[in-house]
């Protein structure tokens, strides 16, 4: 009888959630909640002058200069590797400040821990300064809470916001309501934009694999990605600009007060008097770069003096409407890709002699299997060596374990040299310094079950591996009928200092403790969190998402080079034909390569018993769709050991040069891992799970 009443609880709390997950609004009652958001916003400019009182920008005035020696027949523009993660940041905040007219900002993730906290302070203090700032978030990674979308939406009239292909009729998608979309609207739910960019007046643009979250700038407690963004200044802006367009008035982007859970807050609560803002984590991280940013010399030394001269500049991307139901509908399934997987594909077919390629996560698309199938098949293939994640750095398990699966077919089929990030890299450009993850570890609570799961795409294949994706549902209790918690008091309107100033005195630049559970968000990318490694430390995951050919092209983007970028995700890139461009990005690749940061892939041991025979086995178990189950895998890690006859050296080594066990030993397939029960996880994935391949 107790099982019976289970099963009849258990169907009924399915129904109920499935009723709520559904319930939208009317256009009536979205009027309202955007009237009252529109009531709220204030109108007030802190500043008359003409040029909203920017802080002077040396990084500016080298764009109008760009500009100004730029033609029609002969474009100008410098461009500037950012690889250094606090400076990434830095840069973002300094341009912003600078900002005289207008800011566009794009991205797939928008948290609300420090350094988005930060970012968002300085856009909403840009907006009260006079500037036009628009926002674009993916709505899977919009911020964690209902509350702070409400705000947003009420704050200026200056600071509008949209958020990209929302789900069931909301803002936030708290855990369940992921598992109702899948149900419901999977197709929906797996369109996402990736595209990453932010311009200012229209003169420079920030473009890369970067989003807004702490560990994106070294900011992380445990784990910081190593990316890659462009600084570009010059023409090729104003694409950025326009494609950024295309976006914001595309009817999938959404402004939060027209969605049921904001515009169901707005009606209940009213507008929040200032967006929530927990005080920063690390006070003296946060001043430390606010110094800097309206430092001239620094900022002319850091951006401005090593920034290149260019040719050959062209914006990529993808628009909303690769989104249409329709828009591969006519084209065979081994050419449907969108306009950036177009454009790289094509500088991948004209490769001669070299390719450099940096992605996270390597699993190929079959139009990228194809075309690299097609170089190794040359009387002179080009080399082709990749930097990508092992199994210690990454934060896509599931991921990897498909990269796991296609060893022998990238070695032997594609010729790919292979060199996988390791988890504590000996030479990566990472920052300890004052505005680094160094700092001493405040007192901070304990954690609970739910805060542990750092945030990405939801479940498996929602949204891309793109390190975290936003996800709490703080907001959502609000929503459904109990009062908002933690709401900050109004902000207090001074005559000392700028409002930026006023309100990081009030609760930024403040040294009481923040628990884990109010900065992460229980949502895991698709394969959880990074697995646990033998030993402790702080360790470094690659998301940086770069390509080099010939060493005369060079690309830095959003795309991860695998199937989700080729038709589910919209992504963007800048392509740069010029060799000293192509140059200093290969160097950057091959650092990341270098054997004191990478493991390099190669094929191991032939077995002791009939190994032609084994050998066949388990190509044919790779080839099966599912119950892959030959444990024994074609390839394996190799670790480069200094001794005699084998100096340190910065250069990757080539698994297939016909010394290369002389100096390199192989460390097993998972080195650094404290497999656990995620080796049994790994053959699962391989065994079972190629077919999640095409939205990974």
């Amino acid at each position: 009888m107790s099982r019976a009443w289970g099963g009849r609880w258990l169907t009924a709390w399915l129904v109920l959630l499935l009723c709520s997950g559904c319930a939208t609004l009317g256009n009536a009652q979205r009027d309202a909640a955007a009237g009252i958001a529109q009531a709220a916003r204030s109108t007030r400019v802190d500043c008359t002058r003409a040029d909203a009182c920017a802080t002077p920008s040396p990084v500016l005035d080298m764009a109008r200069t760009v500009w100004a020696a730029s033609t029609a027949q002969a474009p100008r523009h410098r461009a500037l590797i950012l690889d250094n993660a606090p400076d990434a940041l830095l840069l973002r905040i300094h341009l912003i400040r600078s900002a005289r007219r207008s800011i566009e900002l794009q991205t797939y993730i928008f948290d609300e821990d420090d350094s988005a906290q930060l970012v968002m302070d300085e856009l909403e203090a840009a907006a009260f300064r006079g500037v036009k700032v628009r926002i674009l978030i993916d709505q899977l990674a919009a911020l964690r809470k209902v509350e702070t979308l409400a705000a947003l939406a009420s704050l200026h009239a200056n600071l509008e916001l949209r958020l990209y292909n929302p789900v069931l009729d909301r803002a936030r998608l708290a855990l369940p309501m992921y598992a109702i979309a899948s149900l419901c609207c999977w197709r929906q739910l797996n369109r996402r934009m990736h595209n990453k960019l932010l311009v200012v007046d229209g003169l420079v643009g920030i473009v890369g694999g970067r989003n807004y979250q702490d560990d994106y700038y070294d900011w992380g407690e445990d784990y910081n990605f190593r990316d890659r963004d462009l600084l570009l200044a010059g023409p090729q802006v104003r694409a950025m600009q326009a494609n950024f367009e295309a976006f914001w008035t595309s009817q999938r982007s959404v402004p939060p007060q027209r969605l049921g859970d904001v515009a169901r807050y707005l009606r209940r609560y009213g507008a929040p008097p200032a967006p929530p803002h927990h005080p920063f984590r690390r006070p003296e991280r946060v001043r430390a770069l606010l110094a800097q940013a309206d430092d001239p010399a620094l900022l002319q030394a850091r951006f401005v003096a090593p920034a290149l001269e260019v040719s050959g500049v062209r914006f990529i991307g993808d628009l909303p409407r690769k989104h249409r139901d329709d828009a591969f509908a006519e084209v065979p399934e081994e050419q449907a890709v969108g306009a950036a997987s177009h454009g790289l594909l094509q500088l991948l077919q004209g490769a001669r002699d070299e390719v450099l390629l940096q992605t996270p996560y390597l699993v190929m698309s079959k139009p990228a299997q194809q075309v690299f199938r097609a170089l190794h098949q040359r009387a002179q293939p080009p080399r082709v060596q990749i930097s990508t994640n092992s199994l210690a750095a990454t934060d896509a398990f599931i991921a990897y374990a498909m990269s796991y699966k296609y060893k022998r077919r990238y070695l032997r089929d594609f010729g790919f040299e292979i060199h996988e990030f390791k988890p504590f890299p000996a030479d990566a450009p990472f920052e300890l310094g004052e505005t680094g993850a160094a700092l001493g570890r405040e007192p901070e609570q304990e954690p609970d079950a739910a805060g542990e799961a750092e945030p990405a795409d939801g479940p498996a294949g929602a949204g891309d591996q793109d390190g975290k994706g936003a996800g709490d549902d703080e907001g959502e209790d609000a929503a459904d009928g109990q009062a908002p918690q933690g709401q900050d008091a109004p902000a207090a309107m001074g005559s000392g200092g700028s409002l930026l100033e006023r309100r990081l005195a009030r609760r930024g630049l403040r040294s009481e403790p923040v628990s884990e559970a109010g900065r992460l968000s229980p949502f895991a990318s698709s394969g959880g969190l990074p697995v646990r490694l033998k030993r402790a430390g702080l360790r470094m995951g690659l998301h940086a998402k770069s390509m080099v050919v010939d060493a005369r092209v060079g690309v830095v983007g959003t795309h991860n080079f695998d199937p989700r970028g080729d038709t589910l995700n919209t992504e963007s890139a800048v392509v740069i034909a010029d060799p000293a461009f192509a140059r200093q990005l290969a160097a950057s690749i091959r650092r990341d390569m270098a054997p004191a940061n990478a493991w390099t892939i190669g094929r191991r041991d032939d077995a002791l018993l009939l190994p032609g025979v084994e050998y066949t086995l388990a190509k044919l178990s790779e080839r099966m769709p599912i119950f892959d189950l030959w444990p024994r895998k074609y390839a394996t890690s190799y670790d480069y050991v200094p001794g005699p006859g084998c100096p340190p050296t910065q250069v990757p080594p080539s698994p297939f040069a016909t010394d290369f066990r002389r100096c390199n030993q192989p460390v097993g397939d998972f080195p650094e891992v404290d497999l656990g029960l995620k080796w049994l996880g790994v053959r699962l994935f391989t065994a079972f799970g190629s077919g999640l391949s095409p939205i990974l």
